[in-house]
């Protein structure tokens, strides 16, 4: 009995201290994200550089890229610098007739909608995206992946 329970233990202490190894891990690839896409934003005088974090954090939430909200902002708007007025709309949301309460709230409705409405319905690419955000556009795509390549040109390619 005193055996199981050691091996027990001893396989517990392993498989927490793995998960811990894991979740370093990802919080290091979160604050390398962080940072390129903070010198990105500033380098576009983005308003959205101070919300970098909730950009990657919602993404992650989401399961969609962590470039792609930022490169649709860079085609919609200017990443954000040409907006109709206190809308936070620089994603072009209904043809940039709607608005939003506050950069979070923007941020967070884009990303659960990409997720709910495009990923989860079959659109995994930027172009199968562009057929449903940006009809009939035939270069919305080439502008949001020239964005994405942009924030991380070490990245992979864009495809969820």
């Amino acid at each position: 009995m005193r055996k199981i329970l050691t091996i027990t233990l001893t396989l517990l202490i392993i498989a927490l201290i793995k998960a811990g190894e894991v979740a370093l891990a990802k919080e290091e690839k979160i604050i390398q994200k962080k940072l390129i896409l903070i010198s990105y934003l500033r380098n576009k005088k983005s308003p959205l550089e101070e919300y970098t974090e909730k950009l990657i954090l919602s993404a992650e939430n989401n399961n969609i890229d962590w470039r792609l909200i930022p490169a649709i902002t860079g085609v919609e708007s200017s990443f954000g610098k040409r907006i109709p007025y206190n809308s936070y709309n620089a994603y072009g949301w209904a043809n940039g007739e709607y608005k939003f309460d506050s950069w979070e709230e923007s941020i967070e409705i884009v990303s659960q909608t990409l997720n709910k409405k495009y990923v989860q319905k079959g659109a995994t690419n930027i172009d199968k995206i562009a057929r449903i955000y940006a009809p009939p556009s035939t270069t919305w795509a080439d502008k949001v992946k020239f964005f994405i390549n942009q924030i991380d040109p070490i990245g992979l390619p864009y495809e969820l």
